[in-house]
């Protein structure tokens, strides 16, 4: 057992450190190439005043950790687990890209449609669902918290997942507002299906999430406040499909609301606002949604409100290795 410990932990690191430098040397390259190309963000004039100053900010930044990522995954293991979550990780940073692409590009401020990115949201979801399920027999049962007990869903499971993936990547996709806040969060988040991994002995799994901590880690250099590059919807939807993915395939989708619960403030303070607004007509619950942007016009600077809530995620992570 300590010598596996051992040879899986040495993996796990180099992983980590591996992909840490090849998004260290990816972003000299990519983030003048992204300023020549015009991949500038453009930036909400209905959002805080001082984010205007973020305008031009080179968008796509995501490319950067979702090569270091893949290069990596692709070196180090060939497991089947690492590659659908993998494949499925690329498949939402797919349609995040194609989002992207067109809301700078073809300067179409909204960017896809909602149903073009509803629609290929739940394709990729039912992919992940189906596969895990059938050919990477993952099976329908899900840990409850808690309780140590399995749950089977039985044929209620393919629509409970789709509903847990497609909710938690829009989730991660609505924490990235702020200079370092989704991938700080995410990093996080890993670190617990890191633990999991090495406990339970997978090493597919364990390798993905040591590529991808790593390659934020790099990322963050250069987008931590005041960030030099945002990853945008690339980012975003590759960081909700990864989590979304790694829970699915560690049979952990419930624990999601306690590990993610940074991610789930964020999306309900959003349908909070909205319902609020139209039931009040006119009246705001929030400052300014999503809730990250609350705490900022409440006076909070950037910085801090990225600290703590990366705070608050380390805690319920713990919590979350409590609750298996």
């Amino acid at each position: 057992m300590i010598e596996y410990l051992n040879v899986e932990y040495n993996l796990f690191i180099i992983s980590i450190l591996s992909a840490f430098v090849l998004a260290l040397v990816a972003g000299p390259v990519f983030i003048p190439l992204l300023h020549r190309l015009k991949f500038g963000q453009n930036v909400r004039t209905d959002g805080p005043q001082s984010h205007l100053k973020k305008t031009g900010t080179p968008a796509m930044g995501g490319l950067i950790f979702l090569l270091a990522t893949v290069i990596v995954c692709l070196v180090f293991s060939k497991d089947k687990n690492m590659m659908l979550v993998l494949v499925s990780t690329l498949l939402f940073g797919l349609i995040g890209f194609a989002d992207d692409y067109i809301k700078i590009v073809k300067k179409r401020s909204l960017g896809l449609r909602a149903w073009q990115k509803i629609a290929a949201q739940l394709a990729v979801a039912f992919f992940l669902a189906f596969v895990a399920a059938g050919v990477n027999q993952v099976g329908t049962s899900v840990l409850i918290p808690f309780t140590g007990k399995f749950f089977d869903f039985g044929i209620m499971y393919m629509p409970f997942i789709i509903f847990i993936i497609i909710g938690t990547v829009n989730s991660v996709n609505l924490t990235d507002g702020l200079d370092g806040l989704a991938g700080g969060v995410t990093v996080v988040v890993l670190g617990f299906f890191s633990v999991v991994a090495l406990v339970s002995k997978n090493e597919g799994i364990l390798v993905f999430s040591g590529a991808l901590i790593g390659a934020l880690l790099g990322f963050l250099r250069f987008n931590s406040h005041p960030a030099q590059v945002f990853m945008g919807d690339t980012g975003s939807l590759a960081l909700g499909g990864a989590v979304a993915s790694l829970a699915v395939m560690t049979k952990l989708s419930l624990f999601l609301a306690i590990i993610g619960a940074v991610y789930v403030a964020e999306a309900l303070s959003v349908m909070i606002q909205v319902l609020y607004f139209k039931a009040t007509k006119g009246k705001r619950f929030f400052k300014m949604s999503p809730l990250h942007h609350h705490f900022e016009l409440s006076g909070w600077a950037e910085s801090k409100v990225v600290s703590v809530f990366t705070i608050i995620a380390i805690i319920l992570c713990l919590i979350g290795l409590l609750a298996i």
